[in-house]
């Protein structure tokens, strides 16, 4: 388990059944440095790695990502054909999520 810190923020890498890689760690890393800066809010990203056998050659290395943040945490889970697609798709997700929380924080 990898511990990396960017600025105040913290991602924590998890490896099920699946070698880790810097690769995809760095790759990972700067998807997640645009949500730490978009939302400042965000003080920890906790990703997980694994495979998973499918019937589908679309599927099966799955990305999940669960965000720390005012409120409950926010969550976001994908399976591609490779790690970085489905980190993609995750971090899009949050996206979407984060914008809903901080127009939620706007309110009150």
């Amino acid at each position: 388990m990898a511990d990396t810190s960017i600025n105040k923020q913290q991602v924590i890498f998890q490896y099920h059944d699946v070698s880790a890689s810097e690769a995809i760690e760095s790759f990972t890393k700067d998807k997640l440095e645009n949500v730490f800066s978009r939302f400042e809010f965000v003080t920890r990203a906790d990703v997980f790695f694994k495979t998973e056998n499918t019937s589908s050659d679309e599927t099966g290395k799955i990305s999940g990502i669960r965000l720390s943040a005012p409120g409950p945490r926010l969550f976001a889970e994908s399976s591609k054909d490779d790690f970085q697609a489905a980190v993609s798709e995750s971090v899009k997700e949050l996206l979407k999520q984060l914008e809903k929380r901080k127009q939620t924080m706007k309110t009150h």
